[in-house]
């Protein structure tokens, strides 16, 4: 049985690109836009929430407090992640029996470690055995003469190395995984990147991975003003 996560948070960027990361790591997630359409779901079958403050009507802290006046919920793990970083705001979160407090902008790895942690404190076991099932096997992704290996961590373009670095790699992971649809320069580099880059190292990254997938190229989509996608159909 693998750890059921649930992202609360207004942005639906932020919902999937936590999404993307955290089923990487083996969990099971689901999102929700808003605090009144995760009360409409199932919460008993989630252990553990990751919960922005600042939404429409319902906050962050209203859920927290509805789920920790309710025997059944009280005492599933929340984690704040939020744009406030006030001290005041933080203890408020810590004083509702929050877990954690994580705040924006936030790099991927620090969440996976933040859930990891905050798993391992609430004795949820499951995670390490779904984590470690997770790692032992991954099907390839495919698009026409595309092929990623995520095992072996290659890029096979008509049966050749594709010779792709770690960047050019994940960039390519990435849009596969969510094509046709375009991201902004900050979307990609909260998604990809672990630590601080400009929009000119994603220019730079991408017009080198174009340049990899030779006539696949193409289908990396750039949008003026908005981003890249990666498009099924050019």
């Amino acid at each position: 049985m693998r750890v059921r996560i649930l992202v609360i948070d207004d942005e639906e960027s932020i919902c999937e690109i936590l999404k993307y990361n955290l089923e990487k790591e083996g969990y099971e997630v689901n999102t929700a836009n808003s605090a009144e359409e995760a009360l409409t779901m199932d919460l008993p079958s989630y252990q553990l929430f990751i919960v922005d403050i600042m939404m429409d009507k319902l906050s962050g802290f209203d859920f927290a407090g509805k789920l920790k006046n309710n025997e059944e919920l009280e005492n599933k793990p929340i984690i704040f992640c939020t744009a406030l970083a006030d001290e005041d705001d933080t203890v408020m979160g810590l004083n509702l029996g929050a877990d954690d407090y994580i705040t924006k902008p936030f790099s991927i790895p620090q969440v996976v470690a933040r859930v990891r942690s905050v798993l391992r404190r609430c004795n949820i076991q499951d995670h390490l055995q779904a984590n470690r099932s997770k790692a032992k096997y991954e099907s390839d992704i495919v698009f026409q003469g595309i092929r990623i290996n995520r095992n072996e961590k290659i890029c096979y373009i008509d049966g050749q190395d594709a010779g792709l670095s770690r960047t050019e790699f994940d960039l390519l992971l990435f849009f596969l995984e969510h094509r046709n649809r375009v991201y902004s320069r900050e979307e990609i580099i909260r998604n990809v990147w672990t630590n601080v880059v400009s929009n000119r190292t994603v220019d730079t990254s991408l017009t080198r991975l174009r340049t990899k997938l030779g006539a696949y190229g193409k289908h990396i989509e750039t949008r003026v003003g908005f981003g890249y996608g990666f498009k099924e159909n050019v």
